[in-house]
């Protein structure tokens, strides 16, 4: 039997994809959460109910619409992105020359409304949904099986995320939203219609929440909790990486992804504490996170 550290080579293997796996959804969510604090300095609690709504919405589509979980990678993140930018539109925006406080606050109000309302219609207990046919089964890799729904999730999600990064930092429209940002007057006086960009910007946050709710779905059963569940150990990974900072969102959501898989092979009793004991150390070495910039 092949070791690696003392561990069987396939136990050390598939501990590392659960980790890869993990570290896929926890930086597609930290990317969310980097795009709406980076570019509108807002603490979205809400992320991990625009999440659930994303799962929930797959759900019920194919329930009640019969649109497959195809359709519903374009359909629920573009539903879910809507509701955000009606929200923001409507009632974040009012908090914008508000002390940060309220719109955390706001944003935790509205996660608990929505999470309690689906816990009302549906309870706490979740719901299967089936992975497309097309993914189903799994592919022999020699040292390993490979479900080939989890190797779908990983690809897409990195294709994802650094398509996010590359739209805010490389085009004309980020460029914008950037500008918009710091000095929201001055590219005003462009011309440049900076309430739809704030619009938009969080409308692109709660997409990208909902997208990765559609590739849990599969994999985690769907429930009111499933955000709540989440959203703290993101909100540490987002803290790790640095606050506003895409990429290190990106880097620190698949780094701590993996050291929480091969923290279960050497010493599974940690594995549940050690993001937020990296959390710990990084803030007291460098407390503007890894990719932060220090003040």
């Amino acid at each position: 039997m092949t070791l690696i550290f003392g561990i069987p080579v396939q136990a050390f293997l598939g501990q590392l994809l659960i980790g890869l796996i993990n570290g896929s959804f926890y930086a597609l969510l930290s990317l969310g959460l980097a795009v709406i604090f980076g570019l509108l300095r807002v603490i979205n609690f809400a992320h991990g109910a625009q999440y659930m709504l994303g799962a929930f919405a797959a759900l019920l589509l194919l329930q009640y619409l019969g649109i497959s979980y195809w359709a519903a990678l374009l359909v629920a993140p573009l539903v879910v992105g809507l509701s955000g930018a009606l929200v923001e539109r409507t009632m974040l925006s009012r908090l914008y020359d508000l002390d940060p406080l309220y719109g955390l606050l706001f944003t935790f109000g509205l996660a608990l409304t929505v999470e309690g309302t689906f816990r009302y219609f549906y309870g706490a207990a979740g719901q299967p949904y089936s992975v497309p046919p097309s993914l189903a089964g799994g592919t022999n890799l020699g040292f390993m099986f490979l479900p080939n729904y989890r190797g779908w999730v990983v690809v897409v999600s990195l294709v994802t995320c650094f398509g996010t990064w590359l739209l805010i930092e490389k085009t004309k429209l980020g460029a914008y939203l950037r500008a918009a940002t710091e000095n929201p007057v001055l590219v005003q006086a462009f011309g440049v219609n900076v309430p739809l960009l704030l619009t938009l910007t969080y409308a692109l946050g709660a997409g990208l929440a909902a997208f990765a709710g559609v590739l849990a779905a599969p994999i985690y059963q769907v429930s009111p909790l499933m955000g709540t569940n989440l959203i703290i150990v993101v909100f540490a990974v987002v803290v790790v990486g640095g606050m506003g900072s895409i990429l290190g969102a990106i880097v620190t959501g698949y780094m701590l992804g993996i050291a929480e898989g091969l923290t279960k092979v050497f010493y599974p009793e940690a594995s549940n504490i050690v993001i937020f004991v990296i959390m710990a150390v990084v803030l007291l070495l460098r407390p503007a996170g890894l990719f932060g910039k220090d003040a």
